[in-house]
């Protein structure tokens, strides 16, 4: 089956990184990486469990709202979701966490990896105030390792070029998704308005 379970045969069909790729990752937050996460209102926080399950979750908040306490600390503020609390359960467990930073228009990605925490208070949580609504929570990460990630899986997938995108009315909706898979006897159309009522009244 052409199955691939060594380093070595890995290595082997793509080969070695090129010395500009390694040095290219740095420990530290510096005044780049400053300016784009500061113009990033959409983050991906990646975490894993000690038994190697792993959780990806979408965060979004206004442009600035994730904050760099200094060259090696950032903070990102939770807001309400639907308390699953994956990514927290896997944190507690297992602190290496990794983020991708996406800027609307921008190809390239940073990329963040280091160790994660759970703060319930601190001083700072004055600035994760958004829409006057105070976090109960907040992800602090120790910053190991930043590096950007290049323009090619952005470019290749024409992500930010609207004529590429489907038609909205070609794909199911929220509700048509959740009556199907959840056998529910609420009509589709019900179903969308609740979705749509509670997302604008508790996204904060």
């Amino acid at each position: 089956m052409g199955t691939i379970d060594t380093h070595e045969a890995l290595r082997e069909l793509l080969g070695e990184p090129k010395p500009t790729t390694r040095r290219k990752i740095i420990d530290r937050i510096d005044e780049h990486a400053r300016t784009l996460i500061a113009h990033s209102p959409f983050v991906l926080l990646a975490t894993s469990a000690p038994d190697g399950s792993c959780d990806v979750s979408p965060r979004g908040d206004p442009a600035g709202s994730v904050l760099v306490l200094d060259d090696r600390t950032l903070v990102l503020a939770d807001r309400p979701g639907n308390k699953l609390i994956d990514s927290f359960r896997n944190i507690i467990d297992n602190p290496h966490a990794g983020l991708l930073f996406l800027v609307p228009g921008m190809n390239e990605t940073l990329r963040v990896n280091g160790r994660a925490k759970l703060v319930a208070d601190a001083p700072y949580f004055d600035e994760l105030v958004v829409r006057g609504k105070r976090p109960k929570l907040a992800v602090v990460v120790e910053v190991e390792e930043l590096f950007m990630h290049c323009a090619k899986a952005f470019l290749r997938s024409s992500l930010w070029q609207p004529e590429t995108w489907p038609e909205r009315a070609a794909l199911p909706t929220m509700g048509t998704i959740l009556r199907d898979q959840m056998s529910l006897p609420t009509s589709a159309e019900e179903l969308d308005a609740r979705l749509t009522e509670g997302a604008l009244n508790s996204q904060y």
